[in-house]
């Protein structure tokens, strides 16, 4: 598929990196922690055809700017109204995978009349569990062990560890695969700051600071659906069973064999299920 040509809007003197494609109701992509724009791209050519698809790479990644200031869910949420409004959009489907799922859900809370629809994917903000990895980014000395682990030296050491691997037979999983393109981007000071920045807004040394449970209370007044994978091991599954059993109506798809990437394991499935989803709620 031919990417579709990223535009930018400068909001509150930072540059904000998007993709506008199609025409019809809209849906708005948020991506998680190291990730992109990119990772939804596939889906574009599914849905343009009849919805308007925007795909924003949120403040400190992709080819958005990464300034020093606040990372918290409620700066990215305010953000992505911002950019709604500089859109003309009233209401959309959010999807949100990973940290997006907890932006989407703080947009809902703070702008509920702006959306029609809650996807959640491998969701952040519904338990306290989370992988050692990004707990591991709260500790003090981070920053500087990060400086070391993704420099350029490193990480050609690394890329050329996985084409040695992949020559004899192993192949990366989508996991592997969007961790490393995401891990490959803190090469630079600004990028790792605005990674330590938005991590240590959700996350303390014990896991997930952030829950949206108080704020369920028992229903959701929009067509709720969570997608997650059974193997994933940055946010356990079990996250999306206690978010149905406190929102009963929510509808809850589990990928069998998906990691904490549903919609790059199994990218066809996401996009039916999806399409479903709108189409019947």
């Amino acid at each position: 598929m031919a990417r579709t040509a990223p535009s930018t809007v400068r909001l509150h003197g930072h540059d904000l990196s998007y993709v506008d494609s199609g025409s019809g109701p809209v849906v708005l992509f948020i991506h998680g922690i190291l990730g992109s724009q990119r990772q939804w791209e596939h889906l574009v050519d599914v849905l343009d055809d009849d919805h308007r698809v925007v795909l924003p790479d949120l403040f400190g990644h992709g080819d958005s700017a990464k300034p020093l200031g606040d990372y918290s869910l409620s700066a990215h949420a305010a953000a992505m109204r911002d950019l709604l409004d500089h859109l003309g959009i009233e209401r959309v489907t959010l999807v949100g995978h990973s940290l997006g799922g907890g932006i989407a859900m703080q947009f809902f809370y703070l702008f509920p009349e702006r959306v029609e629809r809650l996807v959640l994917v491998s969701s952040g903000g519904l338990g306290r569990e989370v992988n050692l990895v990004l707990r591991a980014a709260t500790l003090p000395g981070a920053a500087q062990v990060l400086g070391v682990v993704a420099s350029a030296p490193v990480l050609s050491r690394v890329e050329a560890l996985g084409r040695g691997a992949q020559r004899v037979g192993w192949k990366p999983g989508a996991d592997i695969s969007a961790i490393w393109r995401g891990f490959s981007t803190l090469g630079d000071r600004e990028s790792r700051a605005a990674f330590l920045s938005t991590t240590r807004a959700v996350i303390d040394l014990g896991g997930q600071s952030i829950s949206a449970h108080d704020h369920l209370e028992g229903a959701l007044p929009v067509p709720t659906l969570i997608v997650w994978g059974t193997r994933d091991h940055m946010i356990p599954a079990a996250h999306a069973v206690a978010a149905q059993e406190a929102v009963p109506e929510c509808r809850v798809e589990l990928f069998e064999g998906a990691g904490h990437f549903p919609h790059l394991d199994d990218p066809d499935r996401f996009a039916r299920v999806l399409r479903e989803f709108i189409a019947a709620a």
